[in-house]
Parts: structure tokens; C-alpha cells; sequence
């Protein structure tokens, strides 16, 4: 007699979860600033869309203070984050026990153009304004149409796989690219 497989949804959930930790993927800190508060989340569900007009989407937790901070506010700033700001990562995924305001005290910020918060060290800011909210299951993706972009000629990635943070080391190749984007 065969046993029968009985794979609950919950099940699925958690296989789906586990594949998605085998799926490197870089590391960032979404910011926010307006009428809803100063804000910011870490985030690895974010990529581009197109380059014309440059829109990039991220994905953000419907139960997420952020979220509703994200949506009220429109400014957006997607800051790629350089290999020594894993604390910071940490910090803003809240897997520590610091508040809102020490999250953004550790680390020079200034106000960008979009009026969302832009890491001095990022090693990639893209400043925007999200333009299109799209609810899936129980995140929501958000559209954020760029405005301004500002690049960090050295420094390496941070990415996370196996729910860890790596470094992800910059070829020298793309040091000379990087400053001549930065112009």
C-alpha cells in the first residue's frame, strides 16, 4: 500500500522560503521621508524594471509599519549597500533591538533630492518616486520611478544567500567604470 503525500500550505510555504534563501541577492536599504515619518527597511526583494524612464520595484510586507510609511510619503531611496554596512543591514532589518532614530544616528545621511534619506557610503543610490502599488499575497510591489542616481566608484557588495550576509568583492575591471559613471 503507497502512503500518501499530504503537503500542506504551510509546507509549501516554508520549501518556498528555503528556496528563496538559496537565491543571492543584494542587499539594500530602502529609505523614506514625508508626511508619514523618516523610515527605512532592509531589503533584498528589489530590482530594475527598465531603464526608460529608470523605474526599479521593490517588495515590502503589507504588515509592515514601512509599508504604510512608503505608500503615504511617495519619496523613495533604494541605497545598495557596501560590504561594511552589514551592522547596518542588521540594524534595519531589525534584527536588533535599536529604534528608528539610532538606525539612521549610526551612519552619515544626508536628505536627498527625492527628500528620502541617502547613505553617504551606498555604493549605488537611486532617489525616486514611487508612481504604482501592485498587492501580491501579502506583500505589496512598488514601482518607484528614478529621478536621481548616485554612484560610489570603489568599495564591494553585500549580498545575502543562505540567510547570511556575504561580501561580494568588486573586479578591479569596473573600479575606472564605476567613476566614469559617477560624472
Amino acid at each position: 500500500m503507497q502512503k500518501e503525500n499530504k503537503v500542506t500550505i504551510e509546507d509549501t510555504r516554508k520549501r518556498f522560503r528555503d528556496a528563496m534563501a538559496c537565491l543571492p541577492a543584494a542587499v539594500n536599504i530602502v529609505t523614506t521621508d514625508g508626511p508619514g515619518g523618516r523610515c527605512g527597511i532592509t531589503a533584498s526583494a528589489v530590482c530594475s524594471v527598465t531603464d526608460a524612464p529608470p523605474t526599479m520595484l521593490v517588495c515590502i510586507n503589507q504588515a509592515s509599519y514601512v509599508h504604510d510609511v512608503l505608500h503615504r510619503n511617495r519619496s523613495v531611496c533604494i541605497n545598495v549597500l557596501a560590504a561594511e554596512c552589514q551592522q547596518l543591514a542588521r540594524d534595519f532589518a531589525g534584527m536588533t533591538a535599536c529604534s528608528m532614530d539610532e538606525r539612521f544616528g549610526r551612519h552619515a545621511w544626508t536628505g536627498g533630492a527625492a527628500s528620502a534619506p541617502v547613505l553617504a557610503d551606498a555604493i549605488a543610490s537611486l532617489e525616486g518616486e514611487i508612481v504604482d502599488i501592485k498587492k501580491v499575497g501579502s506583500h505589496s510591489v512598488m514601482f518607484a520611478q528614478i529621478r536621481h542616481i548616485a554612484l560610489r566608484p570603489d568599495g564591494d557588495g553585500l549580498i545575502y544567500f543562505g540567510r547570511h550576509f556575504h561580501r561580494l568583492t568588486r573586479p578591479p575591471a569596473t573600479a575606472p567604470l564605476a567613476a566614469q559613471a559617477a560624472r
